[in-house]
């Protein structure tokens, strides 16, 4: 027997990079939205004696996803049996269809589907604050996975909150040949804050990826202790985005019932789009590649006669290199996936997804 899970992807609507905290890592607020777009996990698992050691091996169709402890899956389900206090034989065969370090967060879902399927092969399961905690140690995009659809993430990510659902719309995600280092980025947006003047001076930090690379504070650039770049107060970057997400998504349209995809009666995303919502990330990462900024520009606004086809909202995903746009029609997503192709541009066209769906279609056994 095996149990096959969909290992969904997410997006960020919206990214705020906040100051250094006492652990080291930075304070981020963000809103995660799970797209339909997903990789297959397939768990194997059979329980053995009580004393035996555990046994664990992954295949996987992606010659940059490592097969050993350092997967993420791997790491999961080797924790989830300590947890539980038992001992099985799990074999983990992951069919990737999501770029790897893209800023989809797939190296995460696979954990969080992992940690799925395992509980539905050996007949038991953890408790909701157990998966949560658990998924907190294996990096900071895992727990939102355990939840679905529209997510609050604060602290550095891992501490999740459920949101009313945005209604569900279609989503071109471009994942051109571009590889962006995430602790790069970090560095990038340091530097940058670090050379404004004072007066417009931000408080900073950067989202450790997996939640596994923490900003020393020792760590310095251009000669200024890593200390020095964070302010004492709240980022106002994270207030206005906490802002933001409160009063759009608080309002009386955002019931928890998602409209058919496209309907825009009382929508609550073009309310947080005229908020001012971005990704912080951007500051960085389209100068030092340009395509990326030039393909949001293609997904956001294709023609000034056709504003039907625009994007309502378009931005890079975590620190890329995706960059996706969200559409009111079918016919708007197969036109911006078009253009892009003209362009020798890989895209997907998929859709939002809300948590009833996420959790109704994600297992087959």
């Amino acid at each position: 027997m095996s149990t096959k899970v969909r290992s969904y992807s997410k997006i960020n609507l919206g990214l705020a990079i906040g100051p250094v905290r006492p652990d080291g890592f930075h304070g981020l607020t963000t809103l995660y939205q799970t797209l339909e777009l997903h990789d297959l996990v397939t768990v194997e698992a059979v329980r053995l004696p009580d004393g035996k050691p555990s046994r664990f091996s992954i295949a996987c169709n992606h010659a940059q996803v490592p097969t050993d402890s350092r997967n993420t899956a791997w790491s999961m389900a080797e924790r989830a049996l300590a947890v539980l206090n038992i001992s099985a034989e799990v074999h983990i065969d992951i069919d990737k269809r999501l770029p790897v370090q893209g800023g989809l967060g797939a190296g995460s879902a696979n954990a969080a589907a992992a940690l799925i399927g395992l509980e539905r092969e050996l007949g038991l399961a953890l408790s909701g604050p157990e998966r949560l905690a658990l998924a907190e140690g294996i990096g900071s995009d895992v727990p939102l996975f355990l939840v679905g659809g529209s997510v609050l993430g604060v602290s550095r990510g891992e501490e999740v909150y459920p949101l009313p659902d945005l209604p569900s719309y279609e989503c071109v995600v471009a994942v051109p040949e571009v590889s962006v280092s995430t602790p790069q980025a970090f560095r990038d947006w340091d530097a940058l804050v670090a050379d404004e003047p004072t007066s417009q001076k931000r408080d900073v930090g950067h989202p450790a990826e997996q939640g596994r690379i923490p900003f020393k504070p020792n760590d310095g650039l251009n000669g200024a202790p890593g200390g020095n770049l964070t302010g004492a107060s709240l980022s106002g970057s994270l207030r206005r985005l906490s802002r933001s997400l409160a009063s759009s998504l608080s309002m009386p349209h955002s019931s928890g019932v998602s409209p058919q995809r496209g309907d825009l009666a009382e929508n609550p995303l073009l309310a947080l789009v005229r908020t001012g919502i971005e990704n912080d990330f951007e500051r960085v990462v389209f100068p030092q590649y340009p395509l990326l900024g030039n393909i949001k520009r293609i997904l956001a606004v294709p023609d000034p006669e056709a504003p039907e086809q625009s994007a309502l909202y378009a931005a890079l995903s975590g620190s890329g290199s995706a960059i996706f746009g969200l559409y009111a029609t079918t016919e708007a997503a197969k036109s911006a996936q078009q253009r892009l192709g003209d362009l020798g541009i890989k895209a997907h066209r998929t859709w939002t997804l809300p948590r009833v769906e996420y959790w109704r279609d994600m297992v087959s056994a």
